[in-house]
């Protein structure tokens, strides 16, 4: 187990010893709030999008940020995508993705967001900065963020939340004693939130990770899962995500018997860390396959999933986006 592992472990669990930090974490509060006090909003030039969490690690963003992308752009809207590029390293900032850029250049979600929508997506840690080249160069009339509900000085129109239906705001603590990056009030300020798998404790709408078909890294074919042989359901899943145990939970509901490979999230692959001794098949997410599709290896699928969210939570939406800029 890594290092970030046992933290979340200790975070999402009840780890007692943590309240010796509890000093830092009312210092954490205190910092936050003023930065947030002191930052004064710019504007990008269009209205923006905001697809965050309050909580360190992974809540479904970026299967929601593609869902809203495609809802918009079906509405006419010349959408953009902004993101931090975290794990990239950019020659300059704010930094335009194509579709040839590499992971280790831009970040992993990011490129993912590129090659699945073919919508404009921009890198910088200065979020302004690159909803702004958006904007002047794509001719963008639309920016969504993804990530960036802390970063204030983008100006934005509509703040989404997103939760992690199982692990909620874990022990309910900012960081470092907790997993939240604002307190758990920040959550009632957002004008509307996404439950990621849905729960009985949350308030708020449900999505649902959906897919039912892998693709193999080497050669592109597609395999449903009800196709698949059983004398194959042995397998290696991989994921270096912010909660891998969703991941595994998901391929056991669909019938295989899953050996669990968790790894950091945006975790750097290298052959090493997906080749096996034995010849079960490994499955991973695409956000580990846009960085592991050029080891080309034979024995590797991927699986896309899709973010379905209600028809009551687009209902909602569509009243915030028509107080917006029309198309």
């Amino acid at each position: 187990m890594s290092l970030e592992q046992r933290i979340n472990a200790a975070w999402y669990g009840r780890a007692g010893w943590l309240l010796l930090l509890f000093p830092l974490a009312l210092l954490f509060r205190l910092i936050a709030g003023l930065r947030r006090s002191f930052t004064e909003p710019q504007s990008c030039g269009a209205p923006v999008i905001i697809v965050g969490n309050i909580t360190v690690g992974g809540s479904g963003k970026t299967p929601a940020v593609l869902a809203l992308a495609e809802f918009c752009r079906h509405r006419g809207y010349r959408v953009g995508i902004v993101s931090r590029g975290y794990g990239g390293q950019a020659p300059h900032y704010p930094y335009l993705l194509d579709a040839t850029t590499e992971p280790s250049i831009a970040g992993d979600e990011p490129c993912l967001i590129a090659r699945r929508s073919g919508l404009p997506v921009a890198v910088a840690p200065d979020r302004l900065a690159a909803a702004k080249l958006l904007v002047e160069q794509e001719r963008c009339n639309i920016i969504i963020s993804d990530d960036g509900l802390q970063h204030y000085r983008l100006a934005r129109d509509i703040e989404i939340l997103l939760l992690d239906g199982q692990r909620g705001f874990g022990n309910g603590f900012c960081l470092p004693v907790g997993p939240l990056r604002e307190p758990i009030a920040r959550a009632s300020q957002v004008d509307l939130t996404i439950i990621n798998g849905g729960s009985n404790t949350l308030s708020g709408h449900t999505m649902l990770l959906v897919g039912e078909t892998a693709i193999n890294l080497s050669s592109g074919e597609r395999r449903g899962f009800s196709a698949w042989p059983e004398a194959e359901r042995r397998i290696h899943a991989v994921a270096g995500i912010g909660n891998p145990s969703r991941f595994f939970q998901a391929l056991r509901s669909k019938g295989f018997e899953v050996i669990e490979h968790a790894f950091a999230d945006h975790h750097a692959f290298t052959t090493a860390d997906i080749c096996f001794a034995d010849r079960y098949p490994v499955i991973m997410t695409e956000k580990d396959a846009v960085k592991c599709a050029q080891f080309k290896l034979e024995n590797c699928w991927m699986l896309p999933v899709d973010g379905e969210i209600g028809s009551a939570f687009y209902d909602e939406f569509t009243v915030l986006l028509e107080r917006l800029a029309t198309p």
